[in-house]
């Protein structure tokens, strides 16, 4: 019975250890940090941050976050947008509800730049929006 016991209880330490790497795995693919809109409001008042809007250019016209710039989703491609110069700096990303602001951070990521932390969608944004 106590060998039993022993060897159920390896077994699940094993398969709970191998979850754990899987998990940690994932959470590195992924690569860029997701982060709440009120911890990227912190951010920007904490240290420079550029901003990425990456909404199309009708949207951002109809209301922004203050200091974002304009660089739609569909424009990132294999070629650094010219206003992201720096692949060190801390860019905090953010479009409607999360999807195109979680793609827009894989494809920078995968373009070489080192700090990119995407907050999801301007609805849940805390302060008013410049027009």
């Amino acid at each position: 019975m106590n060998r039993i016991l022993t060897i159920t209880l390896i077994a699940l330490v094993v398969l709970f250890g191998i979850s754990k790497l899987r998990t940690r795995r994932v959470d590195s693919q992924i690569g860029y940090t997701r982060i709440s809109a009120a911890q990227a409001k912190t951010m920007m008042q904490e240290k420079p941050a550029i901003i990425v809007d990456v909404r199309t250019p009708a949207e951002f016209a109809s209301g922004h976050i203050q200091g974002a710039i304009n660089i739609p989703n569909e424009s990132i491609g294999a070629q650094m947008p010219a206003q992201l110069d720096d692949l060190d700096a801390t860019i905090l990303v953010y479009c409607r509800s999360g999807a195109r602001s979680a793609n827009a951070a894989r494809k920078l990521l995968g373009m070489g730049y080192n700090h990119v932390y995407d907050f999801g969608g301007i609805i849940s944004w805390p302060d008013g929006l410049v027009r």
